[in-house]
């Protein structure tokens, strides 16, 4: 059990500080760059502030019904378990439930049991709330899922009907591998029922269901090697299963890869319902239900760009708004950003997560930092 510093912002200065507060001592991670949320520009009336730090690798979140918040890693291997006893808006205590897993990117709370995806399985923790000192060990759900690492990270989530999405991501930067690869499965919480949702989608690190439809929208990566302005990363519309969204044969609304022989036409396909910046890596998105957000915000749906690794010029490292009208995309727009300074970012937000008071919680595995962003109408005479 680790304790965590409660700053509401952080400066790392490039040595490892202590921080006394009442009854606690707090030690803080070297940092080659200062954290500087001063830097991050958001909207009139919002502001950021720091819900947990020393959360090494933090990415993808889930929140139980008790609010407690489980974060999975890739690189790290861990999972985590955070809590706010006194409701005061930052995390005061970190549990590293779980070490020396294959990427347990993806983390999903049921009934009591935290579900945790490696690359090739998905296994569940029971009763873990009164276990988070001592979990024990899980309870393998399903392992029939590939074990190729190329992409084998795995976000997941309940859907509305009950059943547990879990993307099989493609094993390369362009091939045509067959199912289940490159596509989104979904199966009963016991792991029985599995089956293909939808094909043609390269790697899904985030996706939601509509608060009034109930449909699934789903962001994709799209591939390299194409140049620094094809093809873009996708946001993509699946009211129903059986849909093509066009991996490996096609990217975007209208360009065909030149690597790989087609055996879909286009009109076979499904075109993204909105394309985002090339390279951005978007990956998690939430549709924001909240109250604390002003009106516009309702049902709009919120990404986290992870950013660019091999772009000329670095794209992303900022959260983006798409803004929908009748079901429909009609806006793309930065809703944060400051991640990246100068060409070089310090932080790289990964997943998104409404909390019940409406508030937004943004995960970065680069800073290991929970951000929390807020809004007020008293914030807008503010100057921050």
């Amino acid at each position: 059990m680790i304790p965590m510093n409660r700053l509401s912002a952080l400066f790392f200065k490039g040595a490892a500080i202590s921080v006394l507060l009442p009854g606690l001592l707090f030690m803080t991670t070297t940092c080659s760059r200062a954290v500087q949320l001063e830097g991050i520009r958001l909207p009139p009336g919002f502001r950021i502030d720091i819900y947990a730090e020393n959360v090494p690798g933090a990415r993808s979140m889930t929140l139980s019904p008790n609010h407690t918040l489980f974060v999975g890693t890739r690189d790290q291997g861990k999972v985590y378990a955070l809590l706010d006893r006194n409701r005061d808006n930052q995390a005061e205590t970190i549990f590293t439930i779980a070490s020396g897993l294959n990427m347990p990117n993806g983390v999903a709370f049921r009934d009591g049991s935290l579900f945790v995806a490696e690359v090739n399985r998905v296994f569940r923790f029971k009763e873990i709330e009164a276990r988070l000192e001592d979990p024990g060990k899980p309870l393998v759900v399903n392992a029939d899922l590939p074990d190729d690492r190329h992409h084998g990270w795995k976000f997941i989530r309940f859907g509305p009907d009950g059943l547990l999405y879990v993307p099989v991501g493609a094993p390369c930067n362009i091939c045509d591998a067959g199912d289940p690869y490159a596509a989104l499965l979904r199966m009963r919480p016991d792991g029985t029922g599995l089956e293909i949702y939808a094909r043609g989608i390269r790697n899904t690190v985030g996706f939601d269901w509509h608060p009034r439809t109930g449909e699934l929208w789903f962001t994709d990566n799209g591939r390299d090697r194409l140049g620094d302005n094809r093809p873009p990363d996708e946001l993509n519309h699946a009211p129903r299963p059986g849909m093509h969204f066009g991996y490996p044969y096609w990217h975007g609304k209208d360009i065909p890869d030149p690597d790989i022989d087609r055996k879909l036409e286009l009109s076979e396909t499904t075109l993204p319902a909105q394309e985002l910046g090339p390279h951005v890596a978007a990956l998690g998105m939430r549709f924001y239900e909240g109250e604390m957000f002003p009106a516009e915000y309702r049902d709009q749906i919120f990404i986290a760009e992870h950013g660019s690794w091999n772009r000329t010029v670095p794209i992303g490292y900022r959260l983006t708004l798409v803004r929908l009208r009748d079901n429909r995309p009609v806006g793309y727009e930065v809703f944060a950003e400051g991640w990246l300074k100068d060409g070089s970012a310090w932080g790289r937000p990964v997943d998104l997560l409404v909390m019940p008071d409406g508030a937004m919680l943004v995960s970065d595995d680069k800073a290991g930092i929970i951000y929390r962003i807020s809004y007020s109408k008293e914030s807008l005479i503010v100057d921050r």
